[in-house]
Parts: C-alpha cells; sequence; structure tokens
C-alpha cells in the first residue's frame, strides 16, 4: 500500500504488520524483499483526492507511478504489478464509475480503467491486474496498451473474484469500502463456481496473460476447475481476512503461526495456483530460508 507524503509508515489495525509507506520508504522495503529472494510486489494506491470520475487514478504523476519508478530505479529485475481499479480513487467506493442512478456505467468504468493502465505501463509497470471486474475490462487494456506500444506489458485479470466477506481488512488498509450498497452486481456470487471458469475463459479470450482466482483460501475447489480448464498462469489471491485470521489466532497462541502459514500456502500450490499474492510473502521467504 503506497501513499503520498514523506516518511510515512502507518500501520493498518486490522492487518498487523501490514503498513501504507510512502514513495520515500520503498527503497529499504525493495532492498529487504530483494535480498529474502521475493520476486515480486503488487501496488495499491492510496488517493490523494477522491472524485466521482477517480481522476488521480490515471494522474502520470500520481503515487504508483511514483512507487513504480521508485522500485524499479532500486531494482530493476524485481517484478512490479500494479492493482488497476478505481474503488479507491471514488468518493463513492464502487469500483466503476457511477450513473446519476447509482448503477455502474460499464463502458465509462473501462474507459478510466485503460487509462489507469496505461499510466502504470509508461512508469514502467511489469504486469497490470485489472480487478475491478467490469465486462469487457481486459479487451479495453489490451487495445489500449498495445496502441501506445506497451505490447509486452502483461495483464493479470481478477477473473474469479467473488463478493466475498474476506476483504474486509483490506478495505480499512485501502479506505476503499462502498459508501453505499455492496459489490454484487459486478463481483461474483460466492455460491457460484461453474460462473468462474466462464469468467476466466472470457479473460483468456480478451488477452489476459494470467487468470486468478480470489479469495483462495474458501475457493480451493474453485482454483482446481480454473488449473484444468486452462494453460495460462494461475494466480490465487491469499486475501486481507485469510491474513488477518492467522494473525489474530497466532497472537492469542491459538495456533502455530509459521506451521499454519506454510500449510495454507502449500495449498494454493497443491490446488493449482503458479502464482501466490499474499501479505506472508516477507515472512515465508524468512520462513523457507530457515528450514
Amino acid at each position: 500500500f503506497v501513499q503520498e507524503g514523506t516518511g510515512r509508515r502507518d500501520p493498518i489495525g486490522a492487518m498487523p504488520g501490514q503498513y501504507r509507506l510512502s514513495v520515500d520508504l520503498l527503497p529499504t522495503e525493495v532492498e529487504q524483499l530483494s535480498a529474502l529472494g521475493v520476486p515480486a510486489v503488487l501496488l495499491f494506491g492510496i488517493a490523494a483526492y477522491k472524485d466521482p470520475q477517480a481522476s488521480y487514478a490515471t494522474q502520470r504523476d500520481g503515487v504508483v507511478p511514483q512507487a513504480i519508478r521508485t522500485i524499479k530505479r532500486v531494482n530493476p529485475d524485481l517484478v512490479v504489478m500494479t492493482d488497476v481499479c478505481v474503488c479507491a480513487y471514488t468518493e463513492h467506493g464502487h469500483c466503476g464509475i457511477l450513473c446519476d442512478d447509482g448503477s455502474v456505467d460499464n463502458d465509462a468504468s473501462i474507459a478510466v480503467l485503460a487509462e489507469m493502465a496505461l499510466a502504470h505501463a509508461e512508469a514502467g509497470a511489469d504486469v497490470v491486474a485489472p480487478s475491478a471486474m467490469m465486462d469487457g475490462q481486459v479487451a479495453a487494456i489490451r487495445e489500449r496498451l498495445d496502441e501506445e506500444g506497451f505490447i509486452d506489458t502483461a495483464i493479470m485479470a481478477y477473473s474469479a473474484k467473488y463478493a466475498s466477506a474476506f476483504y474486509g481488512p483490506f478495505r480499512e488498509a485501502a479506505d476503499s469500502a462502498p459508501q453505499f450498497g455492496d459489490r454484487r452486481s459486478y463481483q461474483m456470487d460466492p455460491p457460484n463456481a461453474r460462473e468462474a471458469v466462464r469468467e476466466v475463459l472470457a479473460d483468456v479470450q480478451q488477452g489476459a496473460d494470467i487468470v486468478m482466482v480470489k479469495p483462495g483460501l474458501a475457493y480451493l475447489d474453485v482454483v482446481r476447475l480454473v488449473r484444468e480448464a486452462v494453460d495460462l498462469p494461475l494466480a490465487v489471491y491469499n486475501v486481507s481476512g485469510e491474513y488477518s485470521m492467522l494473525k489474530a489466532a497466532a497472537e492469542r497462541g491459538w495456533i502455530d503461526e509459521r506451521a499454519v502459514g506454510l500449510e495454507m500456502l502449500t495449498a494454493f500450490r497443491r490446488a493449482g495456483a503458479d502464482l501466490i499474492i499474499t501479505y506472508l510473502a516477507k515472512e515465508a521467504a524468512e520462513w523457507l530460508k530457515g528450514s
């Protein structure tokens, strides 16, 4: 989580051990991650200001482009992925631009997402990761990137993103909770597994380079279904609620954090994930080095 300002390392209450960092503190973080062998980071921006059109999300000098350039100066080989969604940049906290009646304007939304992805690619992002679950978002981003010559910038699509209760701590971290309603009109219904495969195949057809299932732990059956349906790299997101449950139980001495954490990550791999996005990355790398 990256934010404006200097010297800011603000703890996230619901996610022990996680912080909102100002860009000037990123070099130290990057050096630590690189020393541990962590191969990639995924950036989430904290908006300097919010408006209905998410205009800060597309700023070329916004906090995420600043962070990308800083990281690449410190370690050009560290893979930089960026979240592409407007929920943290809009006053209402929804993942798209809204119509006057409060519904999501899909066409306006994917245009903003494509411009946001382009801003990140111009700054040096290796992978852009659209997470808004707007129809056609992958195709719109691929077309916009290709128009500007960023044919090698990869797209990691949040293809099967469920309307999950496990996202609560993240929404505190990113200040992105919806101010009214919920996101069930564009995120997936938790009981529905078959739709996940349809969503993944649609993203593959639109040009996704990596597909994703989110959340991970409660959706390992979906991870397996997707793994059997596609040959593309498959990512799984070990989300904030999963992380915070582990931390809370470990703090109380109810579980062995290292053992449970590694077992959880192993389960993602066993189910078929090629990539694991996790807030445990630094600790897991230390645990594995220690073992």
